[in-house]
């Protein structure tokens, strides 16, 4: 299939297109913590070789080994791939990825108790994915017979976790592919991050096909967050009528406080989005940190406890993201039949937890003048719109705080309890604290 080229083609127009110059809305700095979750036809093999954390894998095996279960239909491709190898041993060689299309059932799903599980886990938004690079599509789209009303689970998953998303108090955004669609296109597998951005269709009919699907996003869903991932046809960057201008002026139009991540290929964004990642200190825009629990974002069934996050380390995570004026977006994988992994559902309780007591060092905070101290006990600052100076502990175990020089030494609370300072500046931790992933010292005024 031969690329679009830029260079020509009429119906580029002479413009330049004009993008919509916009803040990030205050829902979505305030809200701090929401939930990715990958659900889709890569769940029925539930399948990645899993990458033990601390281990290298080297480059020329990072997409024939690939750590994503999400992309088990590229992967099956790769000769000599793990997954290959696995998908014989367990379905047979003449089964291809898209049989998992009619096999799909989903009698586990709940979707008013998976809300219930994120609202109670202390997320204020929830993310779930509409189409990933497979090209299925988890709504009734009028675009392609491959979704998930006619096919498999038959019955449309995205109007479900919408309603019952909005009926937990919860924002509620989508998540699309657009540069990858496997299932309408014919390029080798990517085995490389440049094939994973030249395997890729650019040309005028795929985009327009995208601009169908995102606008049936936007006109039924009204989503808050529109979560675009890699890219954007080439095609649409341009002044036409299926353009991604003309597709952000539609969507703010039908939702005046929504907001776009960074993976556009376009100089518009609402905020950066890091995978797996974070940043070195305090950004002046507003950012996220998206990972999974595990090192996969569908659910892989090959992953154990030695891959997943513990709730100490996504505490800290938290923390550290929020103190450098990010939110987190916190990835969890469904089964194929709809129900949340019970390991990956005790971390996000034990967040949860933290949250409902700690959730006001989170919650609508803003970076105080630094995020952490470049020496001495790990903490973590934020800032609250009361001028209180969060001081997040990520070692209460340690026992004693030793505050930095040119914090306060009163109006000191832990929890509410006034906390005094011995003759050398130390501040004893409450016992029942001690064993909290982190504690939370209060400062009156001190973000001032």
């Amino acid at each position: 299939m031969l690329l679009f080229d830029r260079r020509t083609g009429p119906e580029l127009g002479d413009a330049a297109p004009v993008y919509p110059d916009r803040k990030v809305p205050a829902w979505y700095r305030d809200a701090k913590f929401g939930v990715f979750v990958h659900w889709g036809l890569y769940s029925v093999p539930a399948w990645a070789t899993p990458h033990t954390p601390g281990r290298h894998v080297p480059t020329e095996l990072e997409f024939s080994h690939h750590q994503y279960a999400e992309w088990y239909a590229n992967t099956v491709r790769i000769p000599g791939s793990p997954t290959l190898a696995h998908h014989e041993a367990a379905y047979g060689v003449g089964t291809s990825y898209e049989d998992f299309a009619d096999e799909w059932t989903t009698e586990a799903f709940d979707p008013a108790g998976l809300m219930r599980l994120f609202a109670e886990a202390g997320a204020r938004y929830v993310v779930p994915t509409s189409k990933h690079h497979d090209g299925f599509c988890l709504w009734d789209t009028a675009t392609t017979a491959f979704n998930s009303v006619s096919r498999g689970p038959r019955r449309d998953l995205i109007a479900d976790l919408a309603s019952a998303a909005r009926d937990a108090g919860l924002r509620y955004g989508l998540y699309y592919s657009g540069a990858l669609d496997w299932h309408v296109s014919d390029f080798p597998p990517i085995q490389s991050l440049t094939e994973l951005f030249t395997f890729r269709r650019n040309d005028p009919a795929f985009a327009r096909y995208c601009h169908a699907q995102a606008s049936e996003l936007v006109e039924r869903f009204a989503p808050d967050v529109l979560w675009n991932d890699i890219d954007w046809p080439d095609a649409a960057k341009a002044d036409v009528p299926y353009g991604l201008a003309a597709l952000f002026g539609a969507y703010y139009a039908a939702v005046p406080d929504g907001v776009v991540n960074d993976r556009w290929g376009v100089p518009h964004l609402g905020y950066r989005t890091r995978e797996y990642r974070t940043e070195d200190g305090i950004q002046n825009g507003v950012w996220e940190a998206t990972r999974g629990i595990g090192r996969s974002f569908g659910h892989n069934e090959a992953e154990d406890d030695r891959h997943l996050a513990g709730r100490s380390e996504l505490v800290h995570l938290l923390a550290d993201t929020v103190a450098k004026n990010g939110n987190l977006l916190l990835n969890i994988g469904l089964r194929a039949d709809g129900s949340a992994p019970p390991e990956q559902v005790e971390r996000l309780r034990g967040l949860g937890e933290w949250l409902a007591r700690d959730g006001g060092a989170v919650y609508a905070t803003r970076p105080w003048r630094r995020h952490a101290e470049p020496a001495g006990d790990p903490v973590r600052y934020t800032a609250s719109p009361d001028g209180t100076l969060n001081v997040i502990m990520l070692d209460p175990g340690s026992g004693v705080l030793r505050p930095a020089a040119d914090l306060p030494r009163t109006g000191l609370r832990w929890y509410g309890q006034p906390a005094e300072p011995d003759a050398t500046g130390a501040i004893e931790v409450p016992g029942r604290l001690r064993g909290e992933p982190a504690a939370v010292l209060t400062v009156e005024g001190g973000a001032a």
